[in-house]
């Protein structure tokens, strides 16, 4: 099985025409490094960092280290469930990867805030996200609430008031090259915009 990655490494000057300061060492392969700067920006009042650690405790093991910084009251800690992930389908799943992730982490339970983002990738119909908030909601909400959920843009006025908690619009800026083209039929890929 392989899954293609995000790597802010490729996109980094379309990130900082958008003012996003990229941060890393320069490297041409995939390696699970933590870069330089992250406890100085963690520290800084004014400044909003965004780590995107992964779904499971190997990628959470990187932010063990910044666990007394991420468990402050300045911060805000998202885990993002998607109903239609094999981790996240049922609530035995979500609670071992959730537990893995606590542990090696040491992010407190307390301060997660949980973000309900059914999606099938680009496809992702009105009717999945709608099925799969309801889904995640009837499973997660009897334990913790949800803050709010995320779907496609072009999806958004379908939606938005089929769901117990808000909803926010999301603009997929990055598609990998594949997904450039339109369907065999003509169609063009959604959310491609």
């Amino acid at each position: 099985m392989t899954k293609p990655l995000f790597r802010s490494r490729d996109v980094e000057m379309q990130m900082e025409a958008l003012g996003i300061i990229c941060h890393h060492e320069k490297q041409f392969m995939d390696a699970p490094t933590v870069v330089g700067g992250v406890n100085r920006l963690l520290k800084d009042e004014d400044c909003y960092v965004v780590m995107d650690v992964g779904g499971d405790h190997i990628g959470a093991r990187a932010i063990g280290g910044y666990a007394p910084k991420l468990n402050k009251d300045n911060t805000i800690v998202y885990y993002v469930l998607n109903a239609y992930r094999p981790w996240s389908n049922d609530i035995d799943h979500i609670d071992g990867t959730l537990g893995q992730i606590l542990g090696v982490s040491h992010i407190q339970l307390g301060k997660l805030h949980m973000v309900n983002n059914p999606n099938n990738g680009i496809t992702t119909t009105a009717k999945e996200f709608i099925e799969g908030s309801r889904k995640m909601s009837e499973m997660v909400t009897p334990y913790i609430a949800v803050d709010f959920a995320c779907v496609r843009e072009d999806l958004y006025e379908d939606v938005k008031d089929s769901s117990d908690v808000p909803v926010f619009p999301i603009e997929l800026y990055l598609t990998y090259p594949w997904l450039q083209t339109d369907f065999a039929d003509g169609q063009p890929v959604p959310g491609r915009g």
